[in-house]
């Protein structure tokens, strides 16, 4: 078997024969997998739990950029932006099958904001330094329209062009979950924290049940890390410390629609909405995915939905800027993500901050008993969030020092060699050719699930691949974040479940009885993307 390759048996094997782990992370994320991964390359013995699969939450719900962020610019935090577009460079330079380079234009229709916008703009280029994506240029009214036929011409001045970074969100997880699993980690989905173990005061290990077998695990550690984002308050309560930790889920919302509306292959920012937001229009996998928001909620869920409110924002801000007018009936999809928010104690939903106005910076905090947690930070700073976390978790477990090494790490699935370029292929990177021999094998795994449709091309192959050796367990692990066909339209989604229920039986050895089940929970799940509002 191939080094990378995800086994859930041989990860059990090995949990069962280990007495003490050097680092058990629990949270499966972009942070908790970035955590995992740099601890495990720096020789440590690293175990990794996900109560759900991999990237589940936030992690696979962003709006799909490797970016600075030019919102956190305006807001004047600098060490931010700089800090994002260094990781930015070294993501596209370790992932570039998922990770690419995007032009974005911002629309000017005030002199005195695009000047404001290019001084702004040349910053954020100055800032990257060498490893800048590409200068940014003023366009004329003319050449604006050209590369946006769909706008509206009314007032319009012109354009700035400046470049930023676009990736498959939860593609990446699972390529840093093998990539760990390279450097000789362990990761486990649907494997649930449900308590810590502690001795004489201090955190020694956690409890946790394997959600498939039942099997109740003791897992003894140095050190725990609570990597579990908008849920850091659940661990922090076994913790029973009277020792906060304050965090606000703001939710953000996109809708995905046919390229129709957008054909552009640029990206375009509406840099100020009504409440104050960036809205970004960008092409994705031949559609176009149109947000965010941002949304105070009181509490969080693990499967978050777009609110009525939102959806309408979305819509009417889009009206404003292009001749086409999409209606609900026009989404393809409508997902949400929650942002864990590390917030002042004064906050509350009735003031006067705004959770737009909260800085995107993370949070790195120790509880009197040693359980390491780290919340907030971007998809773009995972590795950099890591690194400090895995260098104070040395400190909390009295590990052997040694320095991390994943600034330069090539992520799983990462070669120069790779042929094929086709927007559906490449994302899998040196497992294309794995998956093509599959293919050679039996020809008919090659067919598409859905016929007559190329936008929405998945094969058999793929499905088996996925179960085999990226640790898909039910349907929705393969058609939301291993295939992003729930997220690009959900309505296909749920024609074929019955068709991957099938396969993904045959591959684990299920019954009719399972595969009832797995579609009739995937389709529920699927018309709160189908029809965001009830």
């Amino acid at each position: 078997m191939m080094k990378g390759f995800l086994n859930r048996e041989r990860f059990l094997g090995i949990l069962e024969n280990i007495n003490i782990w050097d680092v058990v992370v629990i949270g499966g994320g972009a942070t908790g997998l970035g955590i995992a991964l740099d601890s495990a390359s720096r020789g440590y013995k690293t175990l990794l739990l996900e109560q759900s699969d991999f990237s589940k939450g936030t992690s696979s719900r962003s709006t799909k950029l490797v970016h600075g962020g030019i919102r956190y610019l305006a807001q004047g935090d600098i060490k931010l932006v700089y800090e994002a577009l260094q990781e930015r460079g070294h993501l596209l330079k370790n992932a570039p099958h998922l990770v690419k380079k995007q032009r974005f234009v911002i629309p000017i229709f005030s002199w005195r904001m695009g000047l404001l916008y290019w001084a702004g703009l040349k910053f954020y280029e100055w800032l990257a330094g060498s490893l800048s994506f590409g200068k940014s240029q003023f366009l004329s009214r003319n050449e604006t329209l050209k590369m946006f036929p769909e706008i509206r011409p009314n007032s319009l001045k012109g354009g700035i062009l400046y470049y930023d970074g676009q990736f498959d969100d939860a593609r990446l997880a699972i390529n840093i979950a093998q990539t760990c699993v390279q450097q000789g980690g362990v990761v486990l989905n649907y494997f649930q924290v449900k308590n810590l173990i502690k001795e004489i005061g201090k955190i020694s290990g956690v409890i946790a049940y394997d959600l498939e077998t039942k099997k109740k695990y003791s897992i003894y550690s140095k050190t725990v890390i609570n990597a579990t984002g908008v849920f850091s308050d659940s661990i922090s309560k076994m913790d029973e410390s009277t020792w906060p930790i304050l965090i606000k889920p703001s939710q953000g919302t996109h809708i995905v629609l046919n390229k129709s509306f957008f054909s552009s292959s640029n990206a375009i920012v509406i840099p100020k909405t009504t409440d104050g937001r960036i809205l970004f229009s960008v092409p994705w996998y031949d559609h176009v995915l149109i947000g965010t928001t941002d949304t105070f909620l009181d509490k969080s869920d693990l499967e978050p939905k777009p609110l009525e409110e939102e959806i309408d924002f979305i819509l009417h801000t889009f009206k404003q800027y292009f001749v086409y007018t999409p209606k609900r009936k026009d989404i393809l999809s409508a997902f949400s993500g929650l942002r864990p928010l590390f917030v002042p104690r004064h906050f509350s939903s009735s003031s006067t901050t705004q959770t737009k106005d909260i800085s995107r910076s993370h949070k790195l905090m120790i509880s009197p008993s040693g359980l390491v947690t780290i919340i907030g930070g971007k998809w773009t700073t995972y590795r950099k969030m890591a690194e400090e976390t895995v260098n104070k978790a040395i400190e909390i477990g009295k590990l052997n020092k040694v320095p991390s090494i994943t600034k330069n790490m090539k992520i799983y699935g990462s070669i120069s060699s790779c042929k094929n370029h086709n927007f559906h292929w490449k994302k899998y990177g040196e497992d294309e050719s794995h998956i093509q021999k599959l293919i050679e094998e039996n020809p008919l795994w090659g067919e598409s699930l859905i016929s007559k449709c190329p936008s929405y091309y998945c094969t058999e192959a793929e499905v088996r691949w996925m179960v085999r050796y990226e640790m898909a367990r039910t349907i929705e692990d393969v058609l939301a974040r291993r295939f992003r066909l729930l997220f690009l339209n959900a309505k296909k989604a749920i024609d074929i479940a019955p068709r991957v229920a099938a396969l993904m039986a045959q591959e684990l050895s299920r019954d009719k009885t399972w595969e009832k089940s797995q579609v009739a929970a995937f389709k529920e799940l699927a018309m709160q993307y189908y029809y965001p509002v009830v």
